[in-house]
Formats: structure tokens, sequence, C-alpha cells
């Protein structure tokens, strides 16, 4: 079925009864339900040229769809991305994010590249686009010395910027010293490359601080350039100047400031290119010189400016079209004017276009045996080229489908099966980018469903659209026919609009259009259909509005709200100020219809809204409420009472502006050690006007006062006079005080030292202090400067010492300080660790003891204990290369630790050191020991070659990781009959320094499953498993082709019956004999013959075990099911025998032979001997007879 496209809206016209309404709708609408298999769909990617932060976690995003879910896996730079082999890297959970963790180590230099996402299942792969990774830049300015500018008044002027390259580009923009941005005007501005240009200068252009900053968005940065200083003087003052101290070259130049013509300082001469992409905005730009200054106007030859479109930026000096397409190419002509003349400049614009889109590809839902095709159609300039791929791989090189054809921009699909499912993927490229776009074809066969709910009620507002919904699924796609009325009225008047959804619109719903309609889809696979209810409600309405008003601060306003609604709809009236909910305040009070507020302040100040809510609509009216602002600053400040500590301050309180003073809040300010930071000092109530300060010693003070009401705090008062007061000994010594060694013989001795504040007086200095703690020394001490640290030299390696730090200034000393301990530096320690023991637990792990080190000879903290350890020689291998150190670290004053990971039958060597803050201490001497013999890995490979009759010749590669000697090898192998029945099970024993085997005496046309495993004096290891066939003898394919005609014969099939019967009576009889004590002779045979290891029956039937397949229980093709080359990786051989069944539970001895059974859906055994296990069918019981 193709499904075309169709318009989006179909008006259904009067007169057709029945009219039957057709959902012609693009595959694209068609939402596969997720609990249908379909292939991956990307729904979410990190944006093509993605620039990161270096300073935070790389998250590149790949987000998929599909059922079954997709697993994920990514490229970079077009090979496959290991992610776990990057311990940095890793992906979410049910997702292909990609986070990499630079946070805690690694560089984003390390990540840049071209990511690839793939998402797949069994249906197909979907693929990302290529994400360009970079992490973002921005580099400082170069280090540049520029000379002063002067220049006559009148001339031009060219500052030029040249700011770093930066990826984003940077932004530029100037400033001066105080970060002010500068002014610009039509006759200075800044150009698109960020330099600034004076048509002409004057005098109050003069100034040092021209400086160009740069900011980086992308990493909130801000560079600045050197600062260009530039003088602007007459030319007597000119003359002057160079008279006295320039030469010819220091200054700017000497043109005559007298008036002329525009030049243009940028573009150059009378013509330009520019060339710029379809879709991005054109800016272009002419700035010219010239006394008086020019002014700049534009058009275009052979054609006028797009008028919603175009815009002048920079005083008219940039032309900026948006969105601009091929139709803006052409000449566009920039001209400066002033009344001394005009130039013109003539810039040639070409439109270039990366590819967009005309029509993109769009997922196709088939039905077996339809015919579709995907569309991908794009344009650009130049022409983008078309690609296509399926399922991540350019459909040249990927496997054929016969239902496929490919038509340049087309694929015709033709009579598609479930095997035709896959994702396409189209690329569309010319030189000025890509776009990539998948699209699967899902083959499915399913009736209709309806989606949305049944009996859903929709309630519309009378005069608004009504949308009913039918969102819908089938393959082939549904038919949509819409009914209202319980007795099926079709609809066939022409106000009703059918969506490419299936949804209903009533465009302008009216009362009579109340009721039930029926929404009925139809395929050939089956019909749904699903019932609605449509009400229609009168609007609400508000009929009297609030009113603006003014009030005084402290009285009541009053805002009225009359709603007029549907009497079926409840309405809520809500009130909001300003956008938002109402004071939490008893002050306002809402009833029916009314708000007040009561005690307005300046806070109650704002917009008001009334808004009516129903379930179906809402109507809203708002009134502005003005009133009153926050007091005044207080007056007059004065200060009186001075004394050495403390002060009292008088002040004259502002107008309140009819809101009482609540309080006031009293700040000063210490000139002397931070100047313009202003503090807390006091609070005061609103009805005192004075206040006695409590000061501290040396501090030149001044105060400021701030009022206080319930709107909120007045603007600072004028500072007060100052206040000096006289020094005095500091109060406290200094916090945080340690003793610390950085070398084996010195002491640093650190403190947090006094702030200005605390110092109390000039002159401050540190008394430090210092002796050993288990001696009988004096105190050391020194005095210090206003610093943080002093080293002590000298002193014996890591010993306790005792240490103080005393503040003192001009004035005296601070009280006595209290005593801390620390200690002199460490060394490293002499002496390792003695006694040291290995244990080997297993192949695997080792034990290792040590005694402890003194802690004398350690010198220092003890760390803990190191072990280095290393591979010396492989007990199989004859290389002797050392390879790299692994290190143990165990803290604290452990003895003993476990070494993990050991690789088995191998020689190690180790040794143990001791750590402490220095470092580590000498090693031990080494250790060698060896670990015994492990299992081996599976053969690396394993092929079956040169079927013949009654022979297979299987040929393999011993393990990759023998771990031991090769004892031999253990071949394994029992035969399949045609109903997936296994045989007895076989066991070879082949010697080691075998790499093939010739097995004889099979069976014609039988299929055999082999496994195949190596053994060392540890044991078996894993094995691999195979399957092949024996060839078919030419005469008894004639033979069993015969067989099957016969089997057709209506005699021959009586015949069964009767056989049939016949047995079912002998097992009646047999079962009455055996109930009355009589034993059954073929259980005897049975029980004679049984081999309990290999094939164990079931207790219950004694039935044998049946091959099945676990993966689709279909029955198995003719051939191997294998890859034509017979072999089967290590990677790909771990299907184990329990693929062979549900639940299997059979598994090796360590020996290497087969314990377990086989359990197939019916959980029966292999059977017994060669003898064929199959059910009489008419081929077999005609076999009997030949």
């Amino acid at each position: 079925m193709q499904l075309k496209i169709m318009p989006k809206k179909k008006r259904l016209s009067a007169g057709k009864v029945p009219l039957i309404l057709f959902l012609c709708q693009m595959i694209s609408a068609l939402e596969v339900p997720l609990d249908l298999v379909q292939p991956p769909t990307i729904t979410q990617q990190s944006p093509k040229d993605y620039i990161i932060d270096p300073r935070e976690n790389i998250v590149i995003q790949c987000e998929a769809k599909g059922k079954p879910p997709p697993s994920f896996s990514w490229t970079r730079n077009g090979t496959h991305f290991d992610i776990d082999k990057d311990p940095l890297v890793t992906m979410k959970p049910g997702s292909g994010t990609l986070i990499i963790n630079i946070m805690s180590e690694g560089k984003a230099e390390t990540y840049e590249g071209v990511y690839q996402c793939t998402a797949r299942n069994e249906r197909g792969a979907a693929i990302s686009n290529n994400i360009v990774i970079r992490p973002s830049r921005s580099p400082l300015w170069t280090k540049e010395k520029l000379e002063p500018m002067i220049l006559q008044n009148g001339q031009p002027l060219v500052l030029p910027c040249r700011p770093p390259i930066g990826l984003p580009p940077a932004i530029i923009f100037w400033m001066d010293n105080s970060f002010q941005r500068l002014p610009q005007s039509e006759r200075v501005s800044q150009g698109l490359n960020g330099d600034l240009y004076f048509s002409n200068v004057l005098p109050e252009d003069t100034r040092e601080d021209y400086i160009c900053y740069a900011r980086f968005n992308h990493t909130q940065t801000i560079q600045q350039k050197q600062p260009i200083s530039v003088k602007v003087i007459s030319v007597d003052e000119l003359n002057d100047t160079l008279a006295a101290n320039l030469s010819d070259t220091e200054f700017y130049s000497a043109r005559s400031s007298r008036e002329r013509p525009p030049t243009f300082l940028t573009p150059e001469g009378n013509a330009s290119h520019k060339e710029e992409l379809r879709g991005n905005v054109l800016s272009l730009e002419c700035i010219a010189e010239g006394l008086p200054t020019p002014i700049i106007y534009w058009i275009k030859e052979d054609g006028t400016l797009p008028i919603n479109r175009t815009f002048y930026r920079n005083f008219k000096k940039t032309l900026q079209i948006t969105h601009v397409s091929e139709a803006d190419s052409g000449n566009y002509q920039c001209i400066a004017k002033n009344p001394l003349g005009a130039i013109h400049h003539t810039i040639s614009v070409t439109v270039k276009a990366a590819p967009y889109w005309i029509v993109a590809p769009q997922n196709l839902v088939l039905s077996p045996g339809e015919d579709g095709s995907l569309i991908c159609r794009a344009n650009g300039n130049p022409k983008p080229r078309i690609s296509w791929l399926t399922n991540g791989v350019p459909v040249e090189i990927a496997p054929d489908d016969p239902s496929r054809k490919i038509d340049g921009d087309t694929i015709i699909f033709s009579n598609v099966q479930e095997r035709s499912s896959a994702v396409y993927q189209c690329n569309a490229s010319n030189e000025y980018g890509y776009l990539l776009a998948n699209a699967f074809v899902n083959v499915l066969a399913e009736p209709p469903r309806i989606l949305t709910s049944a009996n859903t009620l929709y309630q519309v507002i009378a005069n608004s659209p009504a949308l009913l919904d039918c969102a819908f699924f089938g393959s082939p796609l549904p038919t949509i026919e819409w009914f209202k009325g319980a007795k099926g009225r079709a609809l066939h008047e022409d106000i009703y609009v059918l969506h490419e959804n299936g949804t209903l619109e009533i465009p302008v719903a009216q009362k009579d259009s109340t009721g039930t309609y029926t929404c009925v889809a139809r395929n050939k696979l089956g019909m749904a259909k699903n019932e609605v209810h449509l009400e229609i409600k009168d609007p609400t309405r508000i009929i009297k509005q609030p009113e603006y008003a003014i009030v005084q601060r402290g009285s009541t306003v009053s805002f009225e709200c009359k709603v007029k609604h549907d009497h079926t709809l409840i309405p809520t009236v809500m009130w909001l100020k300003d956008n938002g909910e109402l004071p939490n305040d008893e002050r306002f009070t809402v009833d029916k219809d009314h708000l007040a507020v009561t005690d307005v302040d300046d806070g109650d100040a704002g917009t008001y809204t009334c808004v009516a809510n129903t379930t179906l609509d809402k109507v809203s009216a708002s009134a502005v409420l003005s009133v009153v602002d926050v007091p005044n600053p207080p007056i007059d400040l004065e200060l009186t009472n001075q004394l050495d500590k403390s002060v009292q301050l008088s002040w004259t309180p502002g107008d309140d502006n009819n809101s009482p003073i609540t309080k006031f809040i009293i700040e000063y300010e210490d000139t002397i050690h931070e100047v313009g930071l202003w503090h807390h000092q006091a609070e005061v109530p609103g009805t005192q006007t004075t206040a006695q300060l409590m000061l501290s010693p040396y501090v030149n003070y001044s105060f400021r006062v701030t009022a206080v009401n319930n709107i909120g705090q007045s603007l600072p008062s004028k500072a007060s006079e100052q206040y000096f007061t006289k020094a005095a000994e500091p109060d406290t010594n200094p916090t945080a005080v340690e003793g610390l060694g950085s070398e084996p013989d010195n002491l640093v001795i650190t403190w947090k030292p006094l702030n200005g504040f605390e110092s109390n007086g000039p002159g401050l200095q540190y008394k430090v202090s210092w002796r050993q703690k288990d001696g009988d020394d004096e105190w050391t001490s020194v005095l210090v400067a206003n610093v943080s640290k002093y080293i002590v030299s000298g002193t014996p390696t890591f010993v306790p010492y005792l240490i103080k730090v005393q503040a003192l200034n001009n004035v005296g000393f601070a009280p006595e300080p209290a005593e801390v301990m620390g200690h002199s530096g460490e060394d490293l320690p002499m002496v390792a660790p003695g006694n040291v023991q290995v244990n080997v637990v297993n192949n695997t792990l080792a034990e290792v003891h040590w005694d402890p080190v003194p802690l004398k000879s350690i010198r220092g903290h003890l760390q803990g204990y190191r072990i280095y350890y290393w591979k010396i020689q492989s007990s199989s291998r004859r290389d002797k290369r050392h390879i790299e150190k692994k290190i143990l670290t165990f803290q604290g004053s452990k003895t003993h630790g476990m070494l993990p990971g050991l690789e088995p039958f191998s020689h190690y060597a180790l040794n143990v050191r001791v750590v402490n803050g220095k470092g580590e201490g000498p090693a031990s001497p080494d250790r060698v020991f060896h670990t015994p013999e492990g299992v081996p890995s599976a053969p690396s490979s394993l092929k079956i070659v040169n079927p013949s009759l009654d022979s297979l010749t299987l040929e393999w590669d011993p393990p990759s990781h023998p771990n031991g000697i090769l004892t031999e090898y253990t071949l394994k192998y029992q035969p399949i009959n045609s109903t997936h029945e296994l045989g007895p099970l076989l066991d070879l024993k082949i010697p080691a320094n075998k790499t093939s085997w010739i097995l004889k005496n099979l069976n014609f046309s039988t299929r055999y499953k082999f496994y195949f495993y190596a053994h060392t004096s540890a044991g078996p290891g894993s094995h691999l498993t195979e399957e092949a066939v024996t060839t078919m003898d030419a005469g008894k394919m004639a033979m069993a082709s015969r067989q099957v005609d016969i089997a057709t014969q209506g005699w021959f099939i009586g015949l069964m019956c009767a056989v049939a019967l016949l047995i079912l009576i002998l097992l009646i009889v047999c079962f009455i004999r055996r109930n009355k004590g009589g034993k059954y002779p073929v259980k005897e045979k049975e029980d004679a013959h049984a081999d309990p290891e290999i094939q164990p029956m079931k207790e219950d039937d004694g039935t044998f075990g049946e091959y099945s397949d676990a993966e689709d229980h279909k029955p198995l093709k003719k051939g191997s099911r294998t890859p034509s080359d017979r072999t089967v990786k290590k990677e790909d051989s771990d299907d184990s025998l329990v693929d062979y069944g549900e639940g299997v539970n059979g598994q090796f001895n360590e020996d290497g032979s087969f314990i377990g059974q086989y359990s197939g859906k019916k959980e029966k055994e292999p059977a017994e001997g060669n003898e064929s296990s199959e059910a009489p069918s008419p081929v077999n019981a005609m076999n009997s007879f030949v």
C-alpha cells in the first residue's frame, strides 16, 4: 500500500450520502505505538558544531526509541570509540548519551574530534549527525607597546583592536578605565572588525584610556587590550610641540584640518565582494572620513531592499538583511556624502547555500506485499549530492534487498516483506555543509487500533473551534470516517474539517453541534471504532471591570469585578498583584465581587488583575494602584561628647512620607583601613534621634544614618564629620597558628594575621616563639613584621615543638598567647620493611606479610606501606621481558596485604617500602614467587572443512591463553536428527600437539554438534561449539522424493491409521500386564542399554531429549548455521549447550566431562545409541519397507 501526501485539511461538501472521510495521511504522521516492533529512531542529539566549556564535563547527547529497545555505539573520527577502555567516559543507562568526566582529571582537548552515535536493534540501525566537539578558547592579547597618538584637530583616526582569535569569536566593545562604554555617534563608531573609527577628531577625544575589550561568552571571560593614548591639539599647539619635543615620525599625521570631501576608511577601493550563506544575516559596512562628518546612504542596484528584513545599524554605516536567500544576491551601493562632495562603493553580494530540505525522507510503515517509496530532495548552492545509506552502511555495499530499487533521490520499494525492514539514511552535502535524515521502513501487518480514549467528553465554548481526536494506527493504513448521532447519520455538511491525524474539526462550534460522534477506522485486517461526546458552553465574561485608583498611604481601596458564566460551569475568581499571588496579609480581603486593601502602604502599589477561570476558558481585567514612597534620608548629623572610646551621634529625621519610621540604622566607615566600606554599628527605635556609640582604638570614623518604615529603607544620609580615636595595644592574638616543616631541617610557623581594625594602633608586629616539646630548652623568640609565616632553620628531623605567636604594636603587647604543638620537617624513611614473606593463595591471588619498620626509622608521619610487584617471566613462554610494575598501597600500620589479578603459571617479583609524608623509604630485597597452572582459555578458533559422506575434518588454533602446559584436547560430538533430537554424546581425546583431526565413520547426510576444549594439569578450559553436516547420497535423495509422493496417496493414509490403531491396542495390553505385575520387556532392554551419564531419561515417561532452537523454535535449515568459513571465534563461542534448550542446566566437570542434560521445550533427553528417535511419519514408515 503506497500512502500518498494529501492536503492537510479536507472539507466535506453536502449532497454526498453517506460521505466517507478518507484520512489521507503522510507516513510521518503515523506514530508507531511503542508496543509494536519498530526500528530505532533518534529522538535527541547534540548539535553538529558543539563548542564545550573546558571547565565542565562533556555531555554528548544521543537518545533513541525503538522496539526492542536499541543498543548504542559510537565512532570517533570515523573509527569505533571503545568507551570501556577510557575510565573517564561513561554511557547513561538505557541511553546513548556519553558523559566525559574531565572535571576530576583529563583535558577537554584530548576529546576533540568528530563523534557519531549509532542506535541499533534487530530491525535496523539509526545514526546521528557528525557531532564536532571543540573546547571553547579565550586567549589573551599579545603583549605590545602602544605609542601615544597625537593628531591635529579634524583629522581621521582608526584605533586598531585586533582581538585574539577565540572559539567562539569574541564580542568586541570599547570602554575606558572606569568600565564605562565610550560614546559613539555618526562621527565615532566601532566597525565590524572591532576597530574604532573617527571620521574626524575633536579636542574632546583627547584621553589616555581607549581600551578594547573582548568578551568570550562561552567561558564568561573578558580580555582587554593595552590602553591607547590619544591627544588632539590645534595647529598652533602642534607646531609648538613638534619644535620642542617630537620628530616627524612621532605623530599620527600632519594633514590640514580644513574641510574635505568624504573618503572611505573601510572598505578600500571602489568595489568589493561579499559572500554569505542562505539563512544567515548579511552585514555590509561602509565607514567614511571627512569634514564635516559624512552621512551614509544604501541602495541596491537593479532592485529594492527587502522591507521587512532590512535593518540599519551603527548610525546607518552597517546594512543588515536577515534570512538572506539567493534572491538577495546582487550589487549593493553605499554612498558617503557631505557638503563638499560624495563618494560611492559597490559591494557585489553572492548568496551561497548549504543544503536545505525540499522533501525530507519520512518513516514508512507498510504491510507485507505493499509498495512504497522514500523521497529525499534537497537544494543548495552548489547543488548538493544525494547519497543513501542503509542501517548506517552505504547502500552500495549493504546487503542486497530484492524489494528495493534506488533511483537518484528516491528509493522505490515493491512487494516488501518483513526482512525489508531497515533504517535508511539520506545525506545531502555540498562544500558548505550537509543534511542527514533517518527514515525507517517498518513492515507490519496490524489491524486498526484507535488510540484515543473511549467515550471522551469534549466541552467547548460557543463560537470557538472544537477538535475531536481520533488518533489511530494500522497497517495497511486504515481509512477514517466520522458519524454523528446514535442512528449513524454520516457527516455531510461543509462545516467540518478533517485533519491528517484523524481529528475532526468544527471551526465554529454552535449549540446544535452538541452530540455523540463516532470515529471508524478500517483496513483489510479489521475495523475499530470509538465514540466521543461534545458539549457546547456559553462563554465567560467580565461585565464590571476594576478601575484605576490613587490612594494615600494608610487608607482603604476597593476593586470590583463582576462575572457572568455558563450555568453548568463553576467559575473561580482569583486576584493577582503584578501577575503574582496577593501578599499574605490580613489587610487584603476578597469577597464575591470585590477586593479590598486596608491600611495601604507603598508596597501595595502595582497592577491588580481579576482572573475568572472555568475549566474551559479564562478572562481577565486589570487596574493600577498608585501609592507613595519610602522615607527621606535623615539630615544634620552631629558628633558630641567625644571620648577615647565613645561618642554621641544626633540627627534630624527626614519626611516619613505618611508611613511612620520604625527604626534608624547607624553605619560607620574606617577611612584608615577600609575606605569606602560601610559596616553596621547600631540600630535605634524610630522615635529616637540620638545614640551613644562605643568605639575602637586607632580608627578614623565617619557615620551615616538610614531611616526605615513599613515600606522599606531610605537612602543613607550624608556622612558625618570624621572622628579619629587614639591607639592602644592589641586586644587579641593571631589565630590558626600551626607548625609544620617543609624540609627535613626546618619548622614553618604560620598564622592568620590580624586585620587593620584589630591592630588597635600603628606598627603591627608579631612575636614568634618556639622550643622543643621534650627538651629543657628556653624559648627562642623573634619579632617579625605584619606577615603570616616564619621559617625556623636547622631543626632536627621530625621533632615536636611548642609554638606561640603574640601580636604587638607601637603601644604594647597583646595578652599572652596560648601554646600550640607542631613538628619540624619530615625526611625519607631510612629502613626497609623486613622479613617479607609471600604466600600464594591460588593461581591469581597472593598474600604478602612483612615486619613493621621502627617508628624512629620512619622519620615522619607513617602513611602506610607500598608493594611494588611485576611479572618477570611466564612459565609457558621463554621471553624474560619485564613489564610495567604495579603498585598497591596499604594505609596505616598494616603488615600484610593481598595481591589480586595475577596471571596463572607466571613468575613474579615484589618488594615493600614504607611511606611517610615526605615519600618512600628504601625497598626491601626482591622476593620472587610463581603462580600455579590454571585452566586454559577456549581454543582460538575451530573450523570444520572437507565434509564427505562419512567424515569431517576439524582444524583449530591453540588457546590464546594456555595458562599452563597443554596436555590434550577433548572432542565431544553427537548427531541431531530431523526432529531436532540429540543423539548419543561421543568422547574423543586428541594429543596436545595436534591442530587438525579427521573424524571418520559418520552417518551420511547427518548434522553433528561438536564441543571442543583444551586441558592443562589444572583441568579443562572453556569450550567452543560448532555444527556441520555430512553430504547426502544422490540415490537416497531420489528415494526420499519418491517416498514423499507415496505418502500423499489415500490408501497409504488409511494403512497408517490402521497401524496406529494396532499400536494403541498393544500399548493398552502392555499397560494392563504391567499393572498386574508383569514385566515389560522393552523397558528391560532400555534399562540394559541406557547410559545414565550421557543419556539420562525422564523418570515419568522415559522419552528422550528433543533438540530445539532456543531462539525461534523453527526447524533447522539444510546446511550449517555457522558462517561459510566454518570458523568460530573465541568471542562467538559462548552459546554453550544452553542454546539448545529453555533453562538448560548442562555444564562440564572439572575434568572436562559433560554433566547435566539438554532440555528442550518438553525437557526430553537425547536418543540412545545411533538409532533415530523421530516420531512416526509416512516417510519413515516407507523407509522401513525399502
